[in-house]
């Protein structure tokens, strides 16, 4: 069974950069397509970012796009979303999932994802 560890959160001035890493326990990661949402207090769970297994097509939100990129090495089990330019919404625990797909070029932002992290908490404050 696919395990994810999420960890790079903390606390960042606005305007401040973060890297956020999602790391999975096993090799057939790279089956998986990988998402990103967050939650903050008081609503709901967000989709954010995806990449498709192959590392190609990321797609994003627009309360993100041109923010946050999203990348993946397969050979290390791990996904990526660096973060830059952060504001103060974007206050939230940040969680990375995992969804089978047959097709490797492919993510959807609207499915959810079959496995997940525990979240790491990310705050923007000055």
């Amino acid at each position: 069974q696919l395990q994810l560890m999420e960890s790079g959160g903390g606390l960042v001035q606005p305007g401040g950069s973060l890297r956020l890493s999602c790391q999975a326990s096993i090799s057939s990661f790279s089956f998986y397509y990988i998402a990103w949402y967050r939650q903050a207090p008081g609503k709901e769970r967000e989709a954010i970012s995806c990449i498709s297994r192959n590392g190609t097509n990321p797609q994003y939100t627009e309360a993100v796009k041109g923010r946050f990129t999203v990348s993946r090495d397969n050979a290390k089990n791990a996904a990526y979303l660096q973060m830059d330019n952060l504001e103060p919404e974007d206050t939230a625990v940040y969680y990375c999932a995992a969804r089978s797909i047959f097709v490797p070029t492919m993510c959807f932002l609207t499915s959810q994802g079959d496995f997940w992290g525990q979240g790491t908490q990310v705050t923007v404050s000055s």
